[in-house]
């Protein structure tokens, strides 16, 4: 199922890197050309949306010990979604302003052409910028998936500590159950003991007794 993901995560990066040309191409190209463009761009966000769809529909599916890690990449993803239709937003706005400057102009093809290089420059800029985000945005994920990885890492750790803990515990109590029962035992021997050390004693006392009174009876008889 990660290996599905995977290709949803190509797929999208594919559609994403498409979206970004053909964003910066929009104010520079003729009206009907511009217009094919808007066209393929909307079409490219929809795929764009579908995918993460899936990817989300594919997420829940996964173990809790990896979901983490494609949750993290899919808001990383949203985001940069998100930013790209900001960015789409303001390519249409431009080609709209620039619709609106070429019939103002009429014809005056010198400044046209100044004012079509100084926005191809700055399509370039948000071009670059774009795929300097892109950039970013997927060091962020390998950086969360580090970061995932290694949280996991300790709570593996620490739940295999917490078991060895409580085997430590099981075998104490044993143990002292053990100790205890041995204690019993030997409390039970040394009550017998007293008990018959004190029988003797009085079979010794009562022994005594009797002798010497035989022995003063038989004074008084003699």
């Amino acid at each position: 199922m990660a290996s599905l993901i995977e290709s949803y995560e190509h797929q999208y990066f594919g559609i994403t890197s498409e979206i970004t040309s053909q964003i910066g191409r929009i104010p520079n190209l003729a009206t009907e050309s511009k217009q094919n463009a808007i066209s393929n761009v909307d079409r490219l966000m929809e795929e764009a949306k579908e995918l993460l769809e899936q990817m989300h529909l594919e997420v829940r599916g996964l173990s809790s010990d990896i979901r983490p890690k494609y949750t993290n990449r899919l808001k990383s993803y949203e985001k940069e979604l998100e930013r790209l239709e900001r960015d789409y937003r303001k390519s249409k706005s431009a080609f709209s302003d620039k619709v609106l400057r070429e019939e103002l102009l009429n014809g005056e093809e010198c400044t046209q052409f100044e004012n079509q290089r100084s926005r191809l420059l700055d399509n370039t800029e948000m071009v670059e910028r774009m795929g300097h985000s892109v950039d970013n945005t997927f060091q962020i994920c390998v950086d969360t998936e580090e970061i995932g990885g290694q949280i996991l890492s300790d709570l593996h750790s620490q739940r295999e500590q917490i078991n060895r803990s409580r085997t430590r515990l099981k075998e104490t109590d044993a143990m002292l159950g053990k100790s205890s029962r041995v204690l019993s035992g030997m409390m039970k021997r040394i009550v017998q003991n007293r008990i018959v050390l004190i029988c003797i004693v009085l079979i010794i006392l009562i022994t005594i007794i009797v002798g010497v009174y035989l022995a003063v009876h038989k004074t008084k008889k003699d």
